[in-house]
């Protein structure tokens, strides 16, 4: 919720600096243009570049597995996605390595 804030309040920040430009406050709306583009940057890295990889599926009512999976590029690992319909909350979390079984001995 308070990221969906934070995204509103950067866009009309942004938009209030570029009808301030039309206006001639440069000074204002340049102030305006950039801490709105800092703001609306920030929320849309954060939500799309950075995903917070746990080692264990989240404890608490609601949460369910779905059938997403993706190989995290930065370790190589499987993520599967766990999902709170109910807020649209989403977890990430690494599957668990099995061990490989050892190779079969042949004598002979």
């Amino acid at each position: 919720m308070l990221r969906n804030i934070v995204l509103v309040a950067g866009g009309a920040m942004f938009v209030t600096g570029v009808m301030g430009l039309f206006a001639g406050a440069w000074g204002m709306a340049s102030f305006f243009i950039v801490w709105g583009a800092i703001f609306v940057f920030g929320i849309v890295y954060e939500r799309y570049a950075y995903k917070n990889i746990i080692d264990t599926p989240p404890d608490g009512k609601g949460w369910t597995r779905s059938n997403e999976r993706f190989v995290d590029t930065k370790s190589g690992r499987t993520i599967t996605v766990y999902v709170k319909p109910i807020t649209g909350e989403r977890a990430y979390v690494a599957e668990q390595l099995t061990p490989a079984a050892p190779p079969p001995v042949v004598e002979g």
